[in-house]
């Protein structure tokens, strides 16, 4: 089964409260939570109760990563790790999102790969390394992560696939995937110009299908190979202007992206070649083959212009945006589908 979920990011600086509305408005299935100092996005009771109010429930966390964050869940790296874990667990969220530590992190780094299996296997919940990328300084690219930016090479059991994240490395996020295989647990959808220099490109998080990387057919192919997991939205919504109506249309667009092409039948390739990939320690792990008669799928939507506010109702109901009323919570309207509401929103 494949959930389409929200990142909390996505309405930054928004509260964590208000972002599980937008995403019930919008039609997603779930929340991710990226933790930062704001109480609300790491109190076990204030994560339940957002929860519960708008009939979402947490499908992942992610780990404080954001300068905003330096000091949440204290100062040590594996504690960092394994609180976020043990919040995940207490939500009930099958995924934690974990990035590789610094260069400069030398003792974390060390024990950074023992650090992720011993708290996934003490609490029940994958640590999904996330894809990373190096960082330019003048002609050259420098990885600034260790083990490194990629985790395909790495001894994990689980990997989080970044479009926007692999776009800045300079590396097809299908071929990322392809080489991560069965170890492919969690996808942030977003998108990026692919950067012809690994690091020569600012992180850019947009929205899918407005940038380079194959983006629909990576999901195509998720959905007709029986994958199971869950493709959460970490966009700029911030992009699309300052009032909720643009952030509304923005995410409405991402999570129908996500839905048009998750929703395709079995893949039958009529040619393929099959790959191994092998991690950092020299164990093989099968990578899942590409078939080599895959065309990208087109995304025919309506192109945004993310450079500026949305437009009005008016015009972006030409577009195709059906608006809905402002939701409530669920003590009085218990419809993910958006049926309208009485009674104001809660802020």
């Amino acid at each position: 089964m494949i959930t389409v979920g929200m990142s909390t990011s996505c309405v930054f600086p928004m509260s964590t409260d208000e972002a599980f509305r937008l995403a019930r408005l919008t039609g997603f299935d779930g929340v991710e939570v990226m933790v930062t100092a704001d109480r609300g996005t790491r109190r076990l009771d204030l994560l339940r109760a957002s929860s519960a109010r708008w009939g979402l429930p947490v499908l992942s966390v992610h780990a404080p990563v954001l300068p905003i964050a330096h000091f949440t869940f204290g100062r040590d790296q594996h504690d960092k790790l394994l609180r976020s874990a043990e919040l995940a667990a207490g939500l009930g969220a099958a995924t934690v999102v974990v990035h590789p530590p610094f260069l400069w992190q030398r003792a974390f780094s060390a024990r950074f790969l023992d650090s992720v299996r011993e708290i996934a296997d003490s609490t029940g919940v994958a640590l999904a390394v996330e894809n990373m990328f190096p960082l330019r300084l003048g002609p050259l690219g420098l990885d600034v992560y260790r083990p490194g930016h990629d985790p395909s090479g790495f001894d994990v059991d689980a990997a989080t696939l970044d479009f926007s994240h692999a776009a800045v490395a300079g590396r097809d996020a299908l071929d990322l995937a392809l080489a991560l295989g069965s170890r492919l647990r969690h996808v942030h959808l977003t998108d990026g110009l692919v950067s012809q220099r690994p690091g020569g490109l600012r992180d850019q998080h947009r929205v899918p299908g407005r940038g380079g990387q194959p983006v629909a057919e990576v999901l195509t192919h998720l959905s007709r190979s029986g994958w199971s997991g869950s493709v959460v939205a970490e966009v700029h919504a911030g992009s699309a202007g300052r009032g909720e109506e643009a952030r509304v249309d923005l995410l409405r667009r991402t999570v129908a992206f996500a839905r048009r092409h998750l929703a395709t039948g079995p893949l039958v390739p009529r040619q393929t070649t099959s790959t191994v990939a092998t991690t950092a320690s020299g164990t093989a792990t099968t990578a899942i083959p590409r078939p080599a008669s895959m065309n990208r799928p087109q995304d025919t939507s309506t192109p945004i212009d993310e450079s500026r506010e949305c437009q009005s109702s008016v015009a972006s109901d030409a577009q195709g945006v059906t608006r809905q009323p402002m939701l409530t919570p669920t003590s009085t309207a218990t419809s993910r589908s958006g049926d309208p509401a009485t009674g104001s929103s809660a802020r």
